[in-house]
């Protein structure tokens, strides 16, 4: 059966985060209406008194007549027909909890990089298996991008991704700006999977930062990262995908460069010789890239797919192995 997005359909954000807050002022640009599910009350009372977000891109400000902000997830979710997720994927079951408003003809587009903790599942594959959602009304809105610079209208190119071309297009429509360049794909599974694998490609490169490797060492590294993600993905689910676009690499090297990147921070600060709890306790924003390395992991004793960089990750992750002596084993192991 297909489903058509109509081009009238209301869009809501569930979520009140950098990434969250950037995407609604996107579509608050184009749409009269855009319902947004903001559970803290603190950013609540400041979006309605002052119209910003008190507490991530608090310099962004809206024009609250397009905003009709709730903390009642069932009233945001009953008047929308496109419902964006940006949420840390560590804490999407605790957003969702309070859900008894059915989710049957809406779709639901997944802006969060990461796998449901637990699960091992993506955003996707959870929406389907737990909420009944076909995939035919599931999709991903991904990068390279950051809120950062998209909050401040630095051109970005953004990849809408749907089972169908046409919904893809339809949605990308209610997102599109002066600054955004946008791309439509259908690869449900690989992008989705290559936007969790970067996270812990991107905490490998800050850990090789932080120890004091330089440029040199990191193209090879990032260029080995590459090929690992290329190989999971091909080995994992055989498609005619083409990795060398943005949506895949040029992902991947925004989040391993970019100063912007939560995930090479938390690596930087493991490679300098914080502790992985205390690095994470430094973190201001979730680093999905901590969750992505278990689940991979897990997730990869299916596939037994050669992964050195990933397991390097997990294995200074959770099992309290020296970053400085997995990143010389490493070394031996790149080309």
């Amino acid at each position: 059966m297909e489903y058509r997005i109509g081009k009238e359909a209301r869009c809501a954000v569930i979520g009140y985060g950098s990434w969250a807050t950037a995407i609604v002022g996107l579509l608050a640009a184009n749409e009269t209406r855009v319902g947004w599910y903001i559970r803290n009350p603190e950013v609540l009372e400041g979006l309605r008194s002052e119209g910003r977000n008190p507490r991530y891109l608090s310099d962004m400000e809206f024009d609250m007549k397009r905003i009709a902000a709730s903390d009642d997830l069932d009233e945001v979710v009953r008047h929308a027909d496109i419902l964006v997720l940006a949420v840390p994927s560590a804490y999407l079951k605790e957003f969702l909890a309070p859900l008894t408003e059915s989710l049957a003809g809406k779709f639901i587009i997944s802006a969060i990089k990461g796998i449901v903790p637990g699960d091992y599942k993506t955003v996707v594959e959870y929406l389907h298996d737990h909420y009944d959602v076909p995939y035919r009304q599931l999709g991903l809105i991904t990068g390279p991008s950051h809120a950062e610079e998209v909050s401040r209208g630095r051109l970005t190119y953004l990849t809408v991704v749907c089972t169908e071309l046409e919904n893809a297009r339809r949605i990308g429509a209610k997102f599109a700006t002066p600054f955004l360049q946008l791309s439509y794909a259908t690869d449900l599974y690989g992008i989705e999977y290559a936007a969790i694998l970067k996270n812990i490609y991107a905490l490998a490169v800050g850990i090789a930062v932080g120890l004091g490797y330089g440029d040199n060492f990191l193209a090879v590294l990032i260029a080995n990262s590459a090929g690992e993600m290329k190989r999971f993905l091909d080995e994992s689910y055989p498609d005619a995908r083409e990795t060398l676009v943005s949506a895949y690499v040029g992902d991947l090297l925004v989040t391993c460069y970019s100063v912007h990147s939560r995930n090479r921070r938390l690596g930087l600060l493991i490679g300098r010789g914080c502790s992985v709890r205390s690095a994470l306790n430094e973190m201001t924003m979730v680093a999905e890239g901590y969750f992505a390395a278990d689940c991979i992991r897990h997730i990869n004793t299916r596939h037994h797919v050669d992964m050195p960089i990933a397991d390097m990750v997990y294995r200074i992750l959770y099992e309290k192995a020296s970053a400085r002596r997995c990143m010389k084993e490493l070394t031996t192991k790149l080309i």
